[in-house]
């Protein structure tokens, strides 16, 4: 995986490492990096399929995907003494949950907080009649695109950049959709579950439910906006990360 560190500052006390959400890239975390200094150094995950890496193939299953983003992120796991946190969007937030389970099994550093957004807790079944997105014809595709409201219109309105985006959404939605949760103990880290108050798609009932997966300290954040409330109320997200990641004494 490509890593990706807007503004160094190895003398930040925590490294924030953010994994991002269906069909993205960097680009929507960016803007959290002065946000967060100097408090926090932001490293933001670069899967295949998108932005520089656009040639590769993506993975299609987490099975795959979080074995092998262990290996690759395990110099950027190890940040000697200072504190580590996951923060993860949507997709980001299954990924950033599963790779901590991975990290338990096999003995490695956890973070020391988990903040996942706008995800329902991985135990949350999909409700009766959801409409799996990976396997949707293109039309209903972008409907379904427009609908999350997260998407520029300028592309889903070009057939040669929808024909450069959709596989790797497709796959990062067969990523998610096909993912089983497996019952293991609740992680020691803390966990901060933020959503959109507006999000039709993870109500806000459905971000609480993350409580279950912590023995540590669990905080429920919900802000203005949809799915991508991140966009919305980017300011104020930033200062609950940054109350957050006080409570690791940063």
């Amino acid at each position: 995986m490509n890593l990706l560190t807007p503004q160094e500052n190895p003398d930040a006390p925590v490294r924030v490492v953010c994994f991002p959400n269906a069909g993205s890239g960097a680009a929507g975390y960016r803007a959290f990096a002065p946000l967060l200094a100097p408090a926090a150094e932001l490293t933001i995950v670069r899967l295949p399929g998108r932005e520089a890496r656009i040639a590769e193939e993506p993975h299609r299953k987490l099975t795959e995907l979080v074995p092998r983003l262990a290996e690759e992120l395990e110099e950027c796991l190890d940040v000697g003494t200072r504190r580590l946190a996951f923060f993860g969007h949507s997709m980001g937030a299954l990924v950033a949950f599963e790779l901590a389970r991975h990290l338990r099994r096999s003995g490695h550093r956890l973070p020391d907080r988990i903040i996942a957004s706008g995800r329902p807790a991985p135990h949350v079944p999909y409700p009766p009649g959801y409409e799996f997105v990976h396997s949707l014809p293109e039309d209903r595709l972008v409907q379904r695109l427009r609908g999350y409201s997260g998407t520029p219109d300028e592309l889903l309105e070009d057939p040669a950049l929808l024909r450069m985006f959709l596989p790797t959404l497709r796959a990062d939605f067969e990523v998610v959709e096909t993912y089983e949760y497996q019952p293991e103990p609740p992680l020691p880290c803390a966990i901060s579950a933020y959503g959109g108050m507006s999000d039709e798609e993870v109500p806000p009932t459905t971000v609480a439910s993350w409580a279950e997966h912590t023995t540590g300290a669990f905080r429920l954040r919900l802000f203005d906006g949809g799915h991508f409330y991140l966009d919305e109320s980017r300011p104020r997200v930033a200062r609950a990360v940054l109350d957050d990641l006080r409570s690791l004494g940063v």
